[in-house]
């Protein structure tokens, strides 16, 4: 069992910054990619970005140059900067880890809403 504890979410202007993290605890040897996903009112859950290996990254093209996502193994913890934030990053966002062996296993944490005013 892996769990993920999300923190760093909150109110801020469009064209701010914000910081969220993701620590991670239990059975962390067994993950093999993390990423942060997003959720809008009204709308399907999506990718936002991803890491494996602590240097392979990968991004939502409505995200590129504006997030960056990283990981800090001896924290345990995963981190998404967000700079340049638009009304329409409004969302809840959620901290993923996947493990792919010997099967697929999802696990996901609360949540911390992220909401970008106009």
């Amino acid at each position: 069992q892996v769990q993920l504890v999300e923190s760093g979410g909150g109110l801020v202007q469009a064209g701010g910054s914000l910081r969220l993290s993701c620590a991670a605890s239990g059975n962390i040897v067994s993950i093999n990619i993390m990423g942060w996903y997003r959720q809008a009112p009204g709308k399907q859950r999506e990718l936002v970005a991803t890491i494996v290996s602590s240097v392979i990254t990968n991004y939502a093209d409505s995200v590129k140059g504006r997030f960056t996502i990283s990981r800090d193994n001896a924290k345990n913890t995963m981190y998404l900067q967000m700079n340049s934030l638009k009304p329409e990053d409004t969302a809840v966002y959620y901290c993923n880890a996947k493990r792919v062996s010997p099967y697929v296993m999802n696990y996901w944490g609360q949540g911390t809403q992220v909401t970008v005013s106009s």
